[in-house]
């Protein structure tokens, strides 16, 4: 869907899987700190809406996710994943729960594939499942904002700010109230900061959760019963994930960003090196200059010194090896 909030000032059109809302709105830096000193908003409206409702919501969605959410209290944020039968990671859902309703938002363009496998397993559990895209649109409001909610609204409270559920109608006359507009660029920036994975770029066909750090936060390894969980828990238990992601300060000479998929090798092996890994995202942070995250093979050594393409990187480490 394309945002009416790209007739804003300045509007810079995303492309790719952001298509549909605003890449920036003319200074990128100046966005950036602007959220991350609690102020602005982000739109994110190109995003999937997804609810279910029914009295079995809760229970239902606990045997298909990788979340512990049968008793999930009302207004607790949380993510969960959706996992292949190989433990291979499918979806990702930033869920809320309203008392009614069971709201969700994913990766644009992934809720037709969600809605369809959901449906598959409805059996006869007392559920219902929507696609509320068309409907409702997904803002969202930075730590430390004194932005106000629109009464009633649905919110999902977490450390990293607050995501909004609003009408679609009413997004234009919310972005009056909340400004100044960020861009998606901005929100991608600090994502890439707070060392956040993002389906379709820290995951592959064959991504598992270990490797990105989503154990804990995603994934609740108290409970069973999902399809994946074998895997998951026996790489927990017995093994280790044979990759890692990383985190990466990229030399800051350079002109382009090496984009998602770029190579990477050790900077004493060269160009002709092995492949070790690959860039996921790559931003340019209004403090720490051009950065990344990135997926690279968990016996790399800690300390060694990457090049991505022919772009010199230094890594710190997320996902312990």
């Amino acid at each position: 869907m394309k945002s009416p909030l790209l007739t804003l000032p300045g509007a810079v059109p995303a492309e790719g899987v952001d298509e549909g809302v605003a890449a920036h709105y003319g200074d990128l830096f100046r966005e950036q700190r602007a959220l991350a000193d609690g102020s602005g908003f982000v739109d994110l409206s190109h995003r999937g809406v997804v609810a279910v409702t029914g009295q079995d919501r809760l229970s239902w969605l606990h045997l298909l996710l990788t979340q512990h959410v049968s008793d999930l209290p009302v207004g607790e944020a949380t993510e969960a994943l959706i996992l292949s039968a190989n433990g291979h990671i499918e979806h990702a859902l930033y869920l809320v729960d309203d008392g009614t309703t069971v709201w969700a938002h994913v990766e644009p363009g992934t809720q037709d594939a969600l809605i369809a496998y959901l449906e598959s397993m409805k059996f006869f559990y007392q559920v219902e499942v929507a696609d509320r895209t068309a409907e409702f649109a997904v803002v969202h409001l930075p730590a430390g904002s004194i932005a106000e909610v629109p009464e009633g609204a649905v919110v999902r409270e977490t450390a990293y700010g607050r995501d909004l559920f609003l009408p679609r109608a009413d997004l234009e006359s919310y972005a009056e109230k909340a400004g100044p507009a960020a861009g998606i660029l901005a929100y991608e920036a600090l994502r890439v900061e707070h060392h956040r994975p993002r389906l379709g770029f820290e995951t592959d066909h064959r991504t598992i959760p270990h490797e990105l750090g989503w154990i804990g936060t995603a994934v609740h390894l108290q409970k069973g019963c999902y399809r994946g969980q074998e895997t998951v828990a026996r790489v927990q238990n017995l093994g280790k994930p044979p990759r890692r992601l990383v985190f990466l300060h990229l030399d800051g000479s350079e002109v382009h960003l090496p984009p998602h998929g770029t190579e990477l090798r050790t900077a004493d092996e060269g160009p002709d090196g092995r492949k070790i890994g690959f860039i996921t995202t790559s931003v340019r942070h209004h403090e720490l200059g051009p950065v990344a995250l990135a997926l690279v093979k968990r016996n790399v050594p800690l300390d060694a010194p990457l090049v991505a393409g022919d772009t010199a990187a230094a890594q710190e480490v997320v996902v312990e090896p």
